[in-house]
C-alpha cells in the first residue's frame, strides 16, 4: 500500500487497527513512534546496481493503555514527515516487535489495515543459476502406454 492510499483511508476512519498476519491485533494502546523513508541502494547477485525507496512506520507498544492514537494525529504526523523529510508517495513497510523486530507490507481489508508477510527473493534468477520450475507429471500418466505417433503404412518409421 502506498502512502497515498493509506491517508485516503485514514481521513473515513474514526480509529485505527493493525492485524498481525496470525490474525491477532496490534494492541490499541500503540504508538507510530517513527515516521520516516527508507533508501536501499544494493547489487544484487547477477551484478545489477539496484535502489529501493519505502515510507516506514514503526508500531510500538508501552504500558500506557490509555493511550490511542487517533487517525486525524497519525496524518498529521504524516505530514510533517511530508513537509520535514520529503517523503514521495512510496509502498509502505512497518516494524513491529514480537519476539524480534518484525518488518511488514501493508493491506487493507475487513476495516483493518493488514500486516503482511515480507518475503526474500532473487532478483537474477536469470543470471544466478536458479532453473526454472520443471512441469510437475502424474504417476499415473506415466505408467500409461504411449500412442505411438505413427500410423501403419504413413511412411514416418
Amino acid at each position: 500500500m502506498k502512502l497515498s492510499e493509506f491517508k485516503n483511508i485514514l481521513r473515513s476512519k474514526e480509529e485505527i487497527a493493525f492485524e498481525l498476519p496470525n490474525g491477532e491485533l496490534v494492541p490499541s494502546h500503540f504508538h507510530v513512534t517513527e515516521v520516516g523513508q527508507v533508501d536501499k541502494f544494493f547489487i544484487d547477485c547477477g551484478g545489477t546496481i539496484r535502489r529501493e525507496r519505502r515510507v516506514n512506520f514503526q508500531l510500538w507498544e508501552a504500558n500506557d493503555y490509555d493511550h490511542r492514537l487517533h487517525p486525524e494525529k497519525l496524518i498529521n504526523i504524516i505530514q510533517l514527515s511530508e513537509e520535514k523529510l520529503l517523503l514521495t508517495d512510496e509502498e509502505i513497510e512497518v516494524e513491529y516487535q514480537g519476539e524480534t523486530i518484525g518488518k511488514y507490507y501493508l493491506d487493507y481489508k475487513g476495516g483493518n489495515f493488514l500486516l503482511t508477510a515480507t518475503l526474500t527473493d532473487c532478483l537474477a534468477k536469470d543470471k544466478c543459476g536458479v532453473p526454472t520450475q520443471k512441469e510437475k507429471v502424474s504417476l499415473a500418466d506415466l505408467s500409461k502406454p504411449k500412442e505411438s505417433c505413427c500410423t501403419p503404412g504413413s511412411g514416418c518409421c
